[in-house]
């Protein structure tokens, strides 16, 4: 079952590091993304996009196919600090309505891309262009940072990074993610009161020696 715009909102708000933990941890991308647009939050489908290496002929033709409110996830088989989008493509992709891109290489034009409003999370900025010359894949599934990421399944992005939920548990994820929210409201109000995390948790057994130490000296 598809999220609806709502649904995907919250969990934009919600964010990848509550959504991440709600989901069971799974599903981190564990790369070095830079932000373009940094405090921006999306979430969306994933549309994926498998590049010939070195090569942005298949983003050319996303553009072709992309949907309102997806995130395109663009790779190539090996990830290398080649720009596979700079800011005609991503002039392109906005027009198109897409929420955002995650991309496991390089883009160019870094400034101009900050400035578009375009969410765009990438793991290199480089100058350096792509070729456009080979097919590579549309909707086929891409593997990154340890996660396989399937065409449709839900991506997060926000500063800490990004998270993929799989479609089939979006619904469960996302309640399980607001129960998690409600929690830690609670948690703040406690800690903001003067409450200690050591206390709370029942850590302070497991470091009583240490604080000990600590005291004395």
């Amino acid at each position: 079952m598809s999220l609806s715009k709502e649904a995907l909102q919250s969990l934009a708000g919600l964010g990848v590091a509550t959504v991440y933990e709600a989901s069971g941890r799974q599903g981190l991308v564990d790369l070095p993304l830079q932000p373009l647009n940094p405090g921006s939050r999306v979430a969306g489908p994933a549309r994926t996009v498998l590049c010939a290496q070195n090569d942005n002929l298949m983003v050319h033709a996303a553009m072709a196919v992309a949907q309102p409110g997806e995130v395109l996830v663009i790779a190539m088989p090996e990830a290398q600090p080649v720009a596979l989008v700079g800011e005609l493509l991503a002039t392109q992709a906005l027009r198109r309505g897409v929420a955002g891109m995650l991309i496991d290489a390089a883009v160019r034009d870094a400034e101009a891309l900050s400035q578009m409003g375009l969410p765009i999370w990438a793991r290199y900025i480089r100058a350096r262009g792509a070729e456009r010359k080979t097919p590579g894949r549309l909707g086929v599934p891409l593997t990154l940072g340890g996660t396989t990421i399937h065409n449709g399944d839900i991506v997060v992005l926000d500063t800490d990074g990004a998270v993929v939920v799989a479609a089939q548990r979006a619904e469960e994820v996302l309640q399980a993610a607001q129960a998690r929210a409600r929690r830690e409201a609670g948690l703040r109000e406690q800690f903001a009161a003067g409450v200690l995390s050591i206390d709370l948790y029942g850590l302070r057994p497991q470091v009583e020696e240490e604080l000990s130490r600590a005291k004395e000296g």
